[in-house]
């Protein structure tokens, strides 16, 4: 069973992705609830902490019924990423996951995420420098290389493993293909089985089912697997995937009522979170997931994403269960 320093993981265990506007205290919450193992915060920028970003502060947030958890943070200055793995350690998560893997222009223009993928020296000068500034466990989170031509994985790793990360989880895609194509994890087999290699290696991309779950696990033969975009909308997939790893069957799949109540859950705990308002305006991007396949839903998506009020959005949640009690999915 992997061990990233004092934390015990079970054996091969399913870890949540750190996804911007998507993996605050709300949803990881009800991931939680639907068997994920250890689980991460959004990304936030070390500048962002260091200049006490009201937004970059409120993603330190951690709660104990959600250990254990991560924190990620992204920068490319030396100073201030050993800064903020420091006011990290104040708010006593598990770990601190550093991400050199996010492909998006606004984090990569500055030298940060994915870009570093780039500059090898400079990705080991910036993980030297949080792990030399704090107690906690250090992971990482990257890509195979900038493009198909720089893939440099191998050394990455080894090289991130001899400054002392614990862990490391790779994305099956280089930069360049941002998340079109399919991802490759013969290149993380690759690292798993490098003689060198002691730390838990964890693979991710386009795991989206409990099938290509264990086909993955038992392809690969990886320390866990972390799930990002399937788990937006469907945080069943976790219970689902560990019961066919044990059984071979499928569980059934989430009713309506179940797909109302995580729905209704999730706003809840977004308003408590984030403040009336702000919870409702920012669970509008996740009703198209909670509710897909819904016939002739059109209707009651528009008032979900319209509806200004704690109390009619809760009564159009009870419509939902009225008008669809017949769907099967």
């Amino acid at each position: 069973m992997p061990k990233i320093g004092p934390i015990q993981l079970p054996d091969f265990p399913l870890l949540l992705a750190p996804m911007e506007d998507v993996s605050d205290p709300p949803f990881r919450r009800l991931c939680k609830m639907h068997g994920a193992d250890l689980m991460y915060s959004e990304f936030i920028s070390s500048e962002g902490l260091i200049r006490d970003a009201i937004k970059s502060r409120m993603k330190l947030d951690i709660f104990d019924y959600e250990r254990p958890v991560g924190i990620q943070i992204f920068g490319g200055d030396e100073e201030a990423m050993a800064m903020s793995a420091k006011i990290v350690e104040a708010v006593e998560p598990d770990l601190l996951d550093i991400n050199f893997g996010c492909p998006v222009k606004k984090v990569v223009c500055k030298g940060a995420g994915a870009g570093v993928l780039k500059d090898v020296d400079l990705m080991v000068r910036l993980t030297k420098a949080v792990v030399k500034s704090t107690h906690l466990p250090v992971t990482v989170k990257t890509r195979l290389g900038w493009d198909e031509s720089s893939i440099n994985i191998d050394e990455v790793a080894e090289r991130l493993q001899d400054v002392g990360i614990q862990a490391l989880t790779i994305h099956g895609r280089t930069r360049a293909q941002m998340y079109k194509g399919h991802s490759d994890w013969t290149h993380i087999a690759r690292v798993k089985n490098n003689p060198r290699i002691h730390i838990p290696i964890f693979g991710n991309g386009d795991i989206d089912s409990p099938e290509k779950a264990l086909e993955y696990k038992n392809k690969f033969g990886l320390d866990g697997i972390m799930i990002g975009r399937a788990a937006i909308g469907y945080p069943w997939v976790f219970n689902e995937i560990k019961h066919f790893f044990q059984t071979g069957q499928h569980l059934p799949v989430p009713t309506l009522v179940d797909r109302v109540e995580a729905a209704r859950n999730h706003l809840l705990w977004s308003m408590e979170w984030k403040g009336e308002r702000l919870g409702i305006v920012e669970m509008r991007r996740h009703y198209t997931n909670y509710f897909k396949g819904i016939p002739n839903f059109k209707e009651y998506k528009n008032r979900l994403v319209t509806t200004d009020d704690r109390e009619a959005l809760l009564g159009v949640f009870e419509e939902i269960i009225a008008s669809f009690s017949s769907v099967v999915f």
